[in-house]
């Protein structure tokens, strides 16, 4: 029996699996999909909020800023990018004015740092491309970009050092009480644990609903987003965010962390939990509408466009915590926006409840660093030829457009939780993420994922599942 098994390897799943890492007990994540950050944490404005606008007083608004404050030292230990470049959020009009003086106001008793309002001239030395009809804006210095995909797979491949086990490909299909916990039926077998941690992102409510009579109930919420090729670094410097509605905050225009431009996202709620299908129409209404905060965006240098699903759960807060009619089931429920921000405090306040739960002791020796994949670009000229000395792969570019070395996808697939697929790699070690978007590299990687995992070239996949890249072969290689 395990003590407790985690539902979902998203960013909350894995943020409280590297948590528990730190305590003695078994530790088992479920993951319906093939790989880590493959739903809600994979497609998102990959952000940190500094916490001004979350409701005084709200879930959000205390998971938020704590977990703001705990993203220096976590990125420092996963050896992962985090910038705080601040962000700004606009108004156009004077009435707009005490909207932003409220959300100043909001923010400060959230316990935001360094909030400020700065007005049309300071603006244009901040912002060169602000919109002409922007008057004012709200500061707020703590803000930050990150990679989402680098920091669910840090966390997990942490966790994972640390002795949590992870269970890819098991959708969960029951979960009912068993004799001291729970039984969690799947498609590949049967699983007891004393507690579960439901993180199942937009399915969590079939989850807590299977074991609770206090229902909820989630709609996706699609956010389209397009993305400019790193030739428009540098156009924008800080999150630029619009008076927030009541459909959340807009559309944003951002750097990201690797020197692109990410541009979004739309707000449409559905009803289908598994349908990211990008729409012209939605690609049109971002870029129309960025334009009331950032004037003559270069889209002609938009690379790829994208949509995630956001977990909105109808009361628009976060769920969190025991179950109170379900006794050892613990809900990471409706994480939406600020989710990513708040989910290194999510999994240490989800830890220490199971902690007390259980009476679990901490480990002697937890190991907290963990190195990421090398990054030749990244060394001197002399180090990098000594690299490529003493590992010839390294010398040997697979993506041209992001300048990916085989090496390195070597060590995508080969370490811990490593990349089982092309968009593992991708996620891992961006091959396929420029401008060409893989038209160039994927024959390639799919040889290395081939050689590696001792698989056939039908069996490789771009994200698991049914996604086969090769259906069959046009001529037999044994014939003339």
């Amino acid at each position: 029996m395990y003590d407790v098994i985690i539902i979902g390897a998203g960013v909350i799943g894995c943020a409280v699996a590297r948590e528990l890492s730190k305590y003695d007990a078994r530790v088992l994540v479920l993951e319906k999909n093939e790989d880590v950050c493959t739903g809600t944490s994979k497609a998102n404005s990959a952000i940190i909020h500094s916490g001004y606008d979350a409701k005084n007083g709200t879930l959000k608004a205390k998971f938020n800023v704590r977990g703001n404050a705990m993203m220096d030292a976590l990125c420092r230990d996963l050896d992962i990018p985090f910038k705080r470049i601040g962000s700004l959020t606009v108004c156009t009009d004077e009435s707009q004015l005490a909207e932003l003086e409220m959300l100043k106001e909001r923010g400060e008793k959230n316990g935001v740092p360094g909030l400020r309002i700065v007005y049309r001239d300071e603006l244009l030395q901040m912002e060169p491309h602000i919109a002409d009809g922007v008057i004012a804006a709200l500061y707020a210095p703590t803000a930050g970009i990150i990679c989402p995909f680098k920091l669910t797979i840090a966390l997990a491949e942490n966790a994972c050092v640390n002795g949590v086990a992870f269970k890819m490909n098991s959708a969960v299909k029951t979960i009912e009480r068993a004799d001291g916990g729970w039984r969690i039926t799947t498609a590949d077998g049967e699983y007891l644990t004393k507690t579960v941690v439901n993180a199942a992102g937009v399915y969590a409510d079939e989850l807590n609903n299977m074991v609770s009579e206090r229902k909820i109930r989630i709609v996706p919420r699609r956010g389209d987003y397009i993305l400019l090729d790193r030739a428009a670094q540098g156009y924008v410097r800080h999150t630029v965010f619009q008076l927030p509605t009541k459909l959340g905050k807009g559309v944003l225009v951002t750097p990201t962390v690797h020197g692109n431009t990410i541009v979004g996202p739309t707000a449409f709620d559905i009803e289908d939990k598994e349908c990211t299908a990008v729409t012209a129409e939605a690609i049109a209404m971002v870029t129309e509408k960025s334009a009331v905060s950032i004037k003559n965006l270069p889209t002609r240098q938009v690379i790829t466009s994208f949509a995630g699903l956001r977990a909105r759960e109808e009361r628009g807060e976060f769920i969190l915590g025991e179950a109170q009619d379900a006794q050892g089931f613990y809900n990471c429920a409706g994480i939406q926006s600020p989710g990513l921000s708040a989910s290194p405090a999510i999994g240490e306040y989800i830890a220490q409840l199971i902690s007390e739960k259980l009476a679990l002791n901490q480990k002697d020796v937890f190991a907290a660093a963990r190195r990421d994949i090398l990054d030749p670009s990244k060394l001197s000229l002399e180090e990098r030829n000594e690299l490529i000395r003493r590992e010839p792969a390294y010398g040997t570019i697979i993506c041209r457009c992001e300048s990916v070395t085989e090496g390195e996808i070597l060590d995508a697939i080969r370490r811990p939780m490593g990349a089982r697929s092309l968009d593992g790699v991708k996620r891992r070690v961006r091959a396929g993420m420029g401008r060409c978007q893989g038209g160039f590299c994927s024959p390639r990687v799919m040889d290395i994922l081939v050689r590696e995992l001792g698989i056939s070239m039908e069996e490789v996949t771009k994200c698991g599942g049914d996604s086969a890249i090769v259906i069959g072969r046009t001529k037999d290689g044994d014939k003339v």
